[in-house]
């Protein structure tokens, strides 16, 4: 008799609280639930890709990191642990445009037209300028991305904002992809891409030329969308004392983590790595 009573004050008491009686005894006999071990488990697989994201992955790609470990966990319970334990991912902050028109340069038509996919690598590619500041004084970066993986194949880092700058970087993209077919190099109308300079080279290698419409900060958006990822992830959590130190940040941050481990919403949740080693395999085999 006194065990039914006690089977049905147990009863009551899980009634009462809303959990099962499973629960019930774990929390009577001082022991940690399944559900409670489980998140201490992916808890810690939350924190290393976290971690390995250099703090930059929210939920959605954190998910895609643990489902390619062959973990099987919904967004939102990855959601509630990683808010429950302060991994707060970090956060985008607005920047202006840096580049100016010089009005008696010719500037060439938006053959881009906002069309940001591409059929191959090396088929689009779009560049830009941003400005980093440092305890020595600005400095100036310009990249060039491929549309097709959204990876980085040029960068130029200089303390002036020179038609050079743009040079350099468009120099090293073809030192590391050569001079590709009929590709299309998007810009927006600033006087370092509309020199007579920088356009007499493009059009020596062959490249059609395309130029964003005047203060349409659309018409070149993937770079502008890569660039407020460089400052949020990076730039923005440093205080750089000179230049140097700064160049060797955003390249760390360019080459070693964007290119090859950060994971792209547009490229559903792939690296730019990925997305370029599927389609050279992908080519190898139709050949």
């Amino acid at each position: 008799m006194q065990s039914l009573r006690r089977e049905h004050s147990i009863e009551k008491m899980a009634e009462l609280l809303n959990v099962s009686r499973s629960r019930y005894y774990e929390y009577i006999a001082g022991k940690p639930s399944a559900r409670k071990l489980r998140d201490k488990e992916l808890l810690e697989k939350i924190g290393m890709s976290f971690k390995g994201s250099r703090n930059n992955y929210g939920a959605s790609r954190i998910h895609r990191d643990l489902k390619e470990q062959g973990e099987s966990v919904s967004k939102k319970r990855i959601a509630r642990l990683m808010k429950e334990n302060q991994l707060i991912p970090k956060r985008r902050k607005l920047f202006k445009i840096t580049t100016k028109s010089n009005f008696n340069h010719i500037v060439a038509p938006n053959v881009l037209n906002q069309d940001f996919s591409a059929a191959k690598p090396d088929h689009k590619w779009v560049s830009d300028i941003t400005y980093v500041w440092t305890a020595s004084g600005w400095l100036y970066v310009a990249a060039v991305m491929d549309l097709y993986s959204r990876k980085l194949i040029g960068l130029s880092m200089d303390k002036r904002m020179t038609r050079k700058l743009v040079i350099d970087a468009f120099n090293h993209a073809i030192t590391r992809r050569g001079i590709p077919e009929n590709l299309i190099y998007h810009s927006d109308r600033g006087s370092q891409y509309t020199s007579k300079e920088f356009k007499e080279k493009l059009i020596s290698y062959g490249i059609t030329i395309s130029n964003s419409g005047t203060g349409n900060c659309y018409d070149n958006a993937a770079m502008e969308s890569f660039f407020a990822t460089l400052k949020t992830e990076c730039v923005f959590h440093e205080q750089y004392k000179t230049r140097e130190e700064a160049k060797l940040s955003i390249f760390d941050y360019c080459e070693v983590f964007y290119n090859n481990q950060r994971r792209h919403s547009a490229l559903g949740y792939r690296t730019p790595k990925q997305v370029e080693e599927v389609w050279f395999d992908s080519s190898k085999n139709v050949r």
